[in-house]
């Protein structure tokens, strides 16, 4: 980084600083300095304030098939959020039997879901790929099987499939548009046009902190998914912590311009709540970090304005190469914005110093990027690393009201080191599921994320914290010899650099380590000076993109020292991980786990397979140190 780089001013606070407590058990405890301040006891609270405070402000807006805007402001929220509610008190539902959406992003799905919180009846967002792309609905069904919905809303009749295979007749279903044939269907106006009455008023004042608000499902990735039970208490505390670490969200409205699907903690949770909290705008886009999504997204940016701009390391990477050639998209991003966000891990440095030099061309300032650690557990932010120094991996230190403990592993003196949480924003548990409850605490009640971290500077603890992959996710050869995945990887990472994304490592229980690389494809196709829109296979097969994965491959092999570290082979991923499928995890980051599971084929190919396949580079053997 340049030294004489000057950074959008960004007014932070809350984690940038730290109290690390050390036992004689071996086990650390780190506290933000900063206490954590009063919040609402109700999310929906915020609804009130904003309705009262600025009525005719937009709340959230959509796309319209005229290619305007569809606005809802605070006031007409506030109408519908009072009439649904009234509309679901009045059918009996609970939190034995909620709301299930299996719909994307839209201005239906929110309201209803404002709605039921309004009035205490859970609601669960389920991802719309278990009913549009699922053959068999298996997960689908495993959801709406654990909590038993009473009504089930989607926004037309492509939904009416999946329904009619997983909902039984005793289950209403509410559709936005169309109808389904053989089902009777409630139109989702219906509830909006319900009149608001004492029942809506009595479940809403019996809403407190500890009322579920909705289930959140993990992705269950190698198991079943888990329902997170999330309260309100957990969701405002939350948001409160947001607000003091990054506290230009409350200096000025924030707008966002946001794709992230609500089934997901951090577009669910953290975004839909930084616009609600902190009285701001939220632009659905329906645009996706896909090569036919991105034009959408790119769109809506070059007319919104972001105040602040979150996206995964795939969507920052599209919008960076973007910008080389549109000025209007350069100017319109940065012209107000405070700060950018991603997950935890998986942005290249590549892409980010792109950002740094559209924003130094666009405004003469960089904007920070704000990274951190959080999951569906605990609603979801915990850590925040948001000063002008972090880089990819770094998560930073507690956010105010968490509590870290950091436990090395009890067997390994050398080994990784779990991060665990505990606070307001940590989950009661798991939804009927109280063994797994049970499991996921420790004997002091914090929660046992499984992931690993390590000190940025051990003898500068208050620098932060780096993610440091998985704990379970290192394996064993069959030689007994102990691979480390996390280092591995960053490793690949760093050497492959601009044009591998991620790489998840193979070998378990045979003789030499291989890796999956998630390529980078814009990357690979300007390598390869092919036209925009050209599919990855082809470009994978291209003599000059193979010839860069090949110099990879020798120099894995040359520079490795053993067999724990030296790749013996490489396969080349047409398909890019998953969200649906559990690949990439809440905090952006590569779920190894999964990854070898859904592609187990795969691995079983680049190990018994031939050199003639096309994906498969291996390394030159003779470069062996």
């Amino acid at each position: 980084m340049s030294l004489t780089a000057r950074f959008r001013e960004a007014h932070v606070g809350g984690c940038v600083d730290a109290v690390l407590e050390h036992r004689a058990d071996g086990t650390k405890l780190l506290r933000s300095t900063e206490a954590l301040r009063w919040y609402p006891d109700r999310l929906t609270d915020s609804l009130e304030q904003w309705a009262a405070e600025a009525p005719d402000r937009t709340f959230v807006a959509m796309r319209a098939k005229s290619g305007g805007w569809r606005r809802i402001s605070y006031a007409q929220m506030l109408q519908h959020v009072q009439a649904v509610g009234q509309a679901l008190i009045a059918r009996g539902l609970s939190a034995e039997r909620p709301v299930a959406i299996l719909s994307d992003n839209d201005l239906e799905h929110l309201t209803l879901a404002l709605g039921a919180m309004w009035v205490g009846v859970p609601y669960v967002p389920v991802s719309p790929a278990y009913s549009l792309v699922s053959q068999d609905h298996a997960k689908l069904r495993h959801i709406l099987g654990t909590v038993t919905p009473g009504l089930v809303f989607a926004a037309s009749a492509a939904y009416g499939r999946a329904i009619q295979a997983v909902c039984g007749p005793e289950v209403e279903v509410v559709l936005t548009d169309g109808a389904i044939e053989g089902r009777a269907v409630t139109s989702f106006a219906t509830l909006v046009a319900t009149e608001p009455g004492p029942e809506g008023d009595a479940a809403h004042a019996a809403v407190g902190p500890d009322t579920i608000a909705k289930f959140l499902f993990t992705s269950g990735s190698t198991k079943q998914p888990k329902g997170v039970i999330n309260t309100h208490r957990m969701l405002c505390a939350n948001q409160q912590m947001l607000r003091q670490c990054l506290v230009f969200l409350a200096e000025e409205p924030p707008v966002l311009v946001d794709w992230l699907p609500w089934n997901h903690t951090f577009g669910g949770n953290h975004n839909i709540g930084i616009v609600l909290y902190n009285g701001g705008t939220l632009y659905i886009d329906e645009g996706k970090p896909t090569p036919k999504g991105i034009a959408e997204t790119l769109r809506n940016l070059r007319e919104i304005s972001p105040t602040v701009y979150f996206n995964v390391p795939k969507g920052f990477e599209e919008i960076a190469t973007a910008m080389d050639a549109d000025e209007v998209l350069r100017a319109r991003l940065f012209e107000r914005c405070r700060a950018f966000m991603f997950a935890g891990a998986g942005l290249s440095q590549a892409v980010w110093d792109k950002l740094d030099a559209h924003g130094e061309r666009a405004t003469g300032e960089r904007v920070r990027m704000i990274t951190g650690l959080g999951m569906t557990e605990t609603a979801p932010s915990c850590t925040f690393s948001v000063g002008t120094t972090a880089r990819s991996g770094h998560i930073g230190l507690p956010v105010p009201g968490v509590e870290v403990k950091l436990v090395p592993d009890p067997v390994d003196p050398n080994g990784k080191t779990e991060i665990r949480f505990r606070g307001p924003n940590v989950m009661p548990g798991y939804w009927r599921a109280p063994e797994q409850t049970a499991e996921a605490f420790d004997e002091e009640g914090f929660y046992r994320t499984g992931d690993a971290v390590k000190f940025v500077d051990p003898d500068h603890p208050t620098r932060g914290l780096l993610f440091d992959g998985r704990t379970a996710e290192d394996f064993k050869l069959s030689t007994g010899t102990f691979v480390s995945v996390g280092p591995m990887r960053a490793r690949i990472i760093a050497a492959g650099d601009p044009c591998v994304q991620d790489a998840v490592v193979t070998g378990i229980n045979r003789d030499e380590i291989g890796l999956l690389i998630f390529p980078r494809h814009e990357e690979c196709r300007t390598l390869a000076a092919l036209p925009a829109g050209t599919p990855l296979p082809q470009v994978l097969h291209h003599p000059a993109v193979r010839a860069f994965f090949q110099a990879l491959a020798d120099r894995l092999w040359r520079e490795g020292t053993g067999s724990a570290n030296r790749p013996a082979r490489l396969h080349l991923l047409a398909e890019p991980p998953s969200i649906d499928k559990g690949e990439v995890t809440d905090k952006g980051s590569i779920n190894q786990r999964a990854v070898l599971l859904h592609r187990d084929a795969l691995v079983t190919a680049l190990y018994e397979g031939q050199a003639s396949d096309p994906f498969v580079i291996l390394p030159n053997r003779k470069a062996s140190p």
